[in-house]
């Protein structure tokens, strides 16, 4: 895996990474490894994914069906398990394997989340692993939600291993909430602090979330490239 959780990517990016043109949100066992899921807490995002107040959960919205002249509105319509045909959609997919895994038949699904920030720009959300699923009536209508538990958080400013995130904790957790982002590419003007440099950004916590920084504020946080992110890191004691 070339990214690190918080880093600032293109779509491109993302795809040449996946080996694979991700037209749609939800890509079950995109690879042997792994799923991988696109989502989006921006004002206007299609779908109402969310992240709980301790940083570590992700609720994820299954997907409705394609707009077509016979389904014209598709937000009217119960978001699908199967085709007509019987075939599991990706919303069936990842449904099967999440209750497989809660019915202690398979180990939970390793899913790779990216997160758009912006028009062109998405950042690594990290590493998660799919941990149950369920349907809600939602606008009178059956929507698919599903639970997602973050598994590795950066820890690259204490120089260690990554280490598997605790699933549940007082304090907020390492991945940094949509609206924190949005202000901080916008208020870095999507520049590194340190030398403008607009490759290989990072959202990085100027105290470390390590040693108690906060994840919810801005004032905490900040854009680095890929260099002054890794001699920062080195520098932390």
């Amino acid at each position: 895996m070339n990214f690190d959780p918080g880093q600032i990517i293109s779509y491109m990016d993302m795809c040449v990474e996946e080996e694979a043109q991700l037209q749609r949100g939800m890509n079950f066992r995109l690879r042997p490894s792994h799923s991988v899921l696109l989502m989006s807490v921006r004002e206007g995002a299609p779908y109402r994914d969310q992240v709980s107040d301790d940083g570590q959960t992700l609720i994820y919205e299954g997907h409705d069906v394609p707009r077509s002249s016979a389904t014209p509105i598709p937000k009217l319509i119960d978001q699908p398990i199967t085709t007509p045909s019987g075939k599991l959609t990706q919303n069936g997919l990842f449904y099967q394997a999440a209750k497989k895994f809660t019915a202690g038949q398979q180990s939970p699904e390793t899913v790779r989340v990216y997160e758009k920030i912006r028009k062109g720009i998405w950042a690594y959300a990290g590493l998660f692993l799919l941990t149950d699923a369920w349907i809600e009536q939602v606008d009178a209508r059956d929507v698919c939600k599903f639970r997602l538990e973050l598994i590795l958080v950066d820890d690259k400013e204490t120089g260690g291993p990554a280490k598997v995130a605790p699933t549940r904790s007082s304090s907020p957790g390492r991945m940094i909430p949509t609206a924190v982002k949005i202000s901080v590419f916008k208020r870095d003007a999507g520049r590194c602090v340190l030398c403008n440099s607009q490759d290989e950004l990072h959202f990085d916590h100027i105290l470390p979330w390590s040693k108690g920084g906060s994840s919810t504020t801005d004032e905490n946080i900040q854009l680095l490239c890929a260099r002054h992110n890794l001699e920062k890191s080195a520098k932390i004691e």
